[in-house]
């Protein structure tokens, strides 16, 4: 039995993907029959198969937005898609998402079906074709959140073989958000996407709706009739050349913009260009395996390279090509049976990764990279196209150098931290003092070093954070538990002492309270870290222990000029927090200390309100009563 080797110990029966890929069209050519259509058999060995149908009109691919992209603000179905740090989420198709919401999950059939799959252990394949391929791809993530998510509700019930979603000129479906996030949960590599050569789907929404709206029309017409395998199906040789040339000029102007980025292009010239002209914001995610024409299959995963593949290896070689293209983008969206049967015949695969393997030249010779140039040239890749595939190379190497030059940084953490964590509290004890009030009286030389570590920590932190912004940094990191611990760590010891920076200086009276202006992103960031790493367990914005010190200031502040009634119901939360934190060790005892700010603020609150505190128990002093 033939298997498709797609590394990362994932062969694929090319007997299930021709399977698949008949279930596929079948399911896409009675789109208005069924929104998906489930196969399978009794035998354990064999994989249960969702196929999902499509859409052929113009509100099912651009719902209003230029390019149809919509935020996924759907926390209950996808938490994961979003950019953790920046606290963004991902766009998707909203005609593909609202399709998937209303017409799958609305239908509890779906639901019951999967988890009678999960609970038989049975392997799950998800699979479309045209925009039946972008429905997979949202019910393959979707599984991926409720069943394998480390920390899903439902992942200790059952352990459910890994899925797999194969899609067969499936277009883009979200933005380098949504391709992010996948490859930081370690979920890309369920994606397999099929794509011809010179099939125009994939590339449609490049295109923003206002520049092909005259052909697109006629051409979705031409395209579902060919769907339902109607023998006369035509289309105007004008309508179709317009089309083709319309997607790949715009094509042309996304690729174009992430090249100059890819290169460290910094001309301001570049977000001026992006301000004037549309750019799609799609971008692919997963492995991509383009079939040459001649039965050989390119095998890609870097999402910037497959971006340049996709244009680059549909362009024209020369002018009078144009009809006869514009054709063919059209009639290989239905080529695959043919395409498919042919290469798995001949199992050519071709690699392009590692990137650094690449030829800039199509007449090298080397006898090492033969394969791959034949298979470049196959593809008709230009010199500019190699470059712009070099380019993708080189930002991941200079992610995994970013990598590895802060990694090289944390023994000087480690060491600033260790010195907080023993000396400087152990200094501060001997005064009877916390962290945060002896760095907030700042009297002796500890506490000038302390304002060193805190300073020298500062720095590459925010170096850190800097290059999450710009997305510098593997598209794992932010996943990273190592990076996540000690993120926490640094954000428990050491915001405190901003905090106390910042209302010893005063702060708070020139630009707001430290929560509303004064907080660094250092500490947002890597709270969301965590958040996002226990994310079943801690509620977004909730694991504030770090902010513990900026609420009591300003509680002081409120209390001395309103009185306590009208902020009783802040107090009542934080002592609920307090408590909470202290018994979880989140929080220091320190701030219990005898001379702690909070413990003399806590003491001269009403009588009446001490009495009946949750915390009255740890502000007990012997001899003393609330």
């Amino acid at each position: 039995m033939a298997s498709l080797n797609l590394e990362e110990n994932i062969e694929i029966d090319t007997e299930l993907i021709k399977k698949a890929y008949s279930l596929a069209v079948k399911a896409h050519s009675k789109s208005s029959e069924k929104a998906y259509n489930v196969e399978g058999s009794r035998r354990s060995s064999d994989p249960i198969i969702f196929s999902f149908s499509g859409c052929w009109s113009e509100n099912g691919w651009y719902d209003g937005e230029p390019f149809g992209v919509t935020e996924i603000n759907l926390p209950l179905l996808f938490p994961s898609l979003r950019s953790i740090g920046v606290n963004e989420n991902a766009l998707v198709n909203k005609a593909f998402l609202q399709r998937f919401v209303d017409k799958i999950l609305g239908n509890s059939n779906f639901d019951r079906e999967v988890q009678k799959a999960v609970k038989e252990n049975k392997q799950i394949l998800f699979t479309g074709h045209s925009s039946g391929g972008s429905i997979a791809n949202l019910a393959t993530i979707w599984f991926l959140e409720k069943y394998l998510r480390s920390d899903s509700p439902d992942n200790y019930k059952i352990s459910p073989s890994s899925p797999l979603c194969v899609t067969f000129g499936c277009p883009l479906t979200g933005n380098h958000i949504f391709s992010h996030t996948l490859r930081r949960e370690n979920w890309a590599r369920y994606f397999i996407h099929f794509v011809m050569r010179y099939d125009i789907v994939p590339r449609i929404l490049l295109a923003p709706i206002s520049s092909i709206k005259l052909e697109f029309q006629k051409v979705f017409e031409f395209l579902n009739a060919k769907s339902v395998n109607l023998a006369h199906a035509s289309i105007d040789t004008f309508d179709a050349s317009n089309f083709y040339m319309k997607v790949m000029k715009n094509a042309s102007s996304v690729v174009s913009h992430a090249a100059c980025n890819l290169m460290g292009n910094t001309n301001l010239l570049l977000e001026t260009v992006s301000n004037f002209i549309p750019l799609s914001p799609y971008k692919p995610f997963g492995t991509y395996v383009f079939c040459t024409g001649n039965g050989k299959l390119v095998i890609l995963r870097n999402p910037d390279a497959v971006l340049q593949l996709l244009f680059y290896s549909s362009q024209l070689c020369t002018e009078e090509e144009c009809a006869d293209i514009a054709q063919r983008s059209l009639q290989q969206h239905f080529g695959y049976e043919n395409e498919l049967q042919d290469s798995f015949q001949m199992l050519n695969e071709v690699y392009l990764e590692p990137l650094e393997q690449i030829p800039l030249s199509s007449d090298s010779t080397s006898s090492d990279i033969a394969t791959i140039n034949s298979a470049l040239n196959d593809l008709g890749l230009s010199t500019r196209a190699r470059l712009c595939l070099c380019a993708a190379r080189e930002l991941e190497k200079r992610k995994i150098g970013n990598k590895e030059s802060i990694d090289l940084k944390k023994p000087d953490i480690e060491r600033a931290m260790k010195f907080l964590e023993e000396d400087y509290q152990l200094n501060g004890r001997h005064r009877g003092l916390g962290c945060y009030d002896a760095f907030k009286l700042h009297e002796t030389p500890k506490d000038f070093e302390a304002n060193v570590k805190r300073l020298e920590l500062a720095g590459i932190w925010d170096e850190i954070i800097e290059m999450l912004k710009r997305y510098e940094l593997p598209d794992t990191f932010e996943g990273l538990i190592d990076w996540v611990l000690l993120g926490t760590r640094y954000r428990r010891l050491v915001e405190p002492l901003d905090i106390a920076n910042y209302y010893r200086h005063l702060k708070n009276e020139d630009t707001k309270a430290y929560m509303i202006r004064g907080r660094p992103k250092r500490y947002r960031f890597t709270q969301r870290w965590r958040e996002h790493a226990d994310r079943n367990k801690i509620p977004a914005e909730s694991s504030g222990e770090s902010c513990f010190w900026a609420e009591v200031e300003e509680l002081r502040i409120k209390i001395s000029s309103q009185g306590f009634e009208p902020i009783k119901k802040e107090v009542l939360q934080l002592e609920d927090q307090v408590l909470d934190w202290i018994n979880n060790n989140k929080l220091d005892r320190d701030v219990l200390l005898e001379k702690s700010t909070f413990k003399k603020w806590w003491e001269d609150l009403p009588r009446e309100h001490k009495l009946t505190s949750c915390i009255k128990d740890l502000m007990v002093v012997v001899g003393r009563s609330p």
